[in-house]
């Protein structure tokens, strides 16, 4: 049983190339959102899904608090934000990313970014997103641009999504397997306003770029530190 409620699978934009044999695909993804006033657009980084709250801090699984050496650094300031997140029933997902994946950022700035809060049963908005983020000294993962849908029609959006995943990280990206530039890992697409739980199919979209490598099954024994940008 679980203490507490894991970030729910995002679905697939139709039209991703980056997808496997288990991952879950909206085919109705222009339907939903077009219904939406704004979106914001905000880059997939390569990391692990990390959630902070009252209980602890968790990987994918929320059965318990993960026990990933990678994830020891966020312990101190998890030690020092646990009675604010118990007493506003709040839980902070971010990005991970204190170990290498598939993709070496040389400009990362830093190893952990906010890209959603849960709090009472509903997803927070965008905005209070970048305020509790700041709140607790924490960035959020990087914004590509905000978009109207109904600015646009279902293959223009198409082709705006597409734009954006031609171009590299925010922090430059690097293929681990051949050591070469690359393109980002991929786009999330969510609502701009707050939206319940049960509606997170309706809101929250990501398209991931083809042939996006993935770690083999000796990487947790081989895992290596991701250094800063400053560190360098």
């Amino acid at each position: 049983m679980s203490v507490s409620e894991k970030y729910g699978r995002t679905y697939h934009y139709s039209f991703s190339l980056g997808t496997t044999s288990d991952d879950r695909i909206n085919h109705e993804w222009w339907e939903n959102i077009s219904k939406i006033e704004e979106v914001i657009n905000t880059e997939k980084m390569d990391g692990e899904n990390n959630c902070l709250s009252q209980f602890g801090i968790f990987a994918r699984s929320h059965a318990a608090p993960t026990v990933h050496p990678w994830s020891n650094f966020l312990k101190p300031k998890w030690s020092a934000m646990q009675k604010d997140l118990e007493s506003m029933d709040m839980e902070i997902f971010g990005e991970n990313m204190y170990a290498v994946h598939s993709i070496r950022y040389p400009e990362l700035e830093e190893h952990f970014y906010t890209f959603a809060i849960r709090q009472n049963g509903i997803w927070l908005s965008w905005s209070e997103v970048e305020e509790w983020s700041k709140f607790f000294d924490f960035k959020t993962v990087p914004v590509i641009c905000r978009s109207k849908p109904k600015d646009y029609t279902e293959e223009s959006f198409r082709e705006h999504i597409l734009k954006m995943i031609s171009n590299p990280s925010r922090f430059k990206s690097i293929d681990m397997r051949t050591n070469l530039a690359c393109p980002m890992e991929g786009v999330v697409t969510r609502n701009i306003e707050s939206f319940p739980i049960e509606l997170f199919k309706e809101n929250v979209f990501k398209y991931v770029r083809k042939n996006h490598v993935s770690t083999g099954e000796h990487w947790t024994r081989n895992w290596k530190r991701a250094p800063l940008n400053w560190e360098r």
